[in-house]
């Protein structure tokens, strides 16, 4: 039977909970900056467009692009920002993206235990469920729990390894192909890539 190892139910979120320690401070943080002078309210909102353009569509062109080039995916398995970038999708945060390969063998999900760091470039603004205590603590404790919420059952001979991002190493997961798409385009194949496959809670399925 093969170990969980950590590499670096999710509950529900209230949409009503007061803001959070984080939220707080970057409010401040930005009324600050603007009042100063450092920074104008529309270089704020002109960031903001940037991160809304950001989708999961993204990181599964990507994916998809992995599934049907060998050559490809050895390069984004090298080095994702440069990989990436042969798309021209930018890692505009200056972060490290870290691609992980799921396989028969091993099988990858993503967490963020102090926050919230999360691949946004190539995933955009992460889930509420991503960023709750209740994900970020049982994703290391009860890995195998928690992915069996997201309708998840990994066998117990293929090793989980949850990957913890940190402030300047974002993680994708580059799930398994499924079977029976021999015959399918790039373009169909990205469309069997969700965010949820990505982050590792799910797996890719032929809808």
């Amino acid at each position: 039977m093969a170990e969980t190892q950590v590499e670096g139910p999710h509950a529900h979120v209230e949409n009503d909970a007061p803001p959070g320690y984080y939220e707080i401070l970057v409010t401040a943080v930005s009324e600050l900056l603007i009042e100063r002078k450092l920074i104008s309210a529309d270089e704020i909102r002109r960031q903001i467009e940037v991160l809304d353009s950001r989708t999961p569509a993204l990181g599964a062109m990507i994916v998809a692009r992995a599934w049907i080039d060998p050559a490809f995916k050895e390069r984004l398995l090298l080095n994702g920002n440069a990989a990436a970038a042969e798309l021209g999708v930018s890692m505009y945060d200056n972060t490290e993206l870290t691609v992980l390969e799921n396989t028969d063998k091993v099988h990858n999900f993503i967490v963020c235990t102090l926050c919230s760091c999360y691949p946004r470039p190539v995933l955009g603004l992460p889930p509420d469920w991503y960023k709750s205590r209740q994900y970020r603590a049982r994703a290391v404790s009860e890995p195998r729990a928690v992915l069996s919420e997201f309708g998840t059952v990994i066998p117990n001979s293929v090793e989980v390894r949850v990957n913890d991002s940190t402030s300047n190493l974002r993680y994708l997961v580059l799930p398994k192909r499924p079977t029976g798409t021999d015959g399918f385009s790039e373009e169909r194949l990205a469309t069997l890539v969700t965010r949820d496959t990505m982050i590792g809670v799910t797996v890719p399925r032929i809808t």
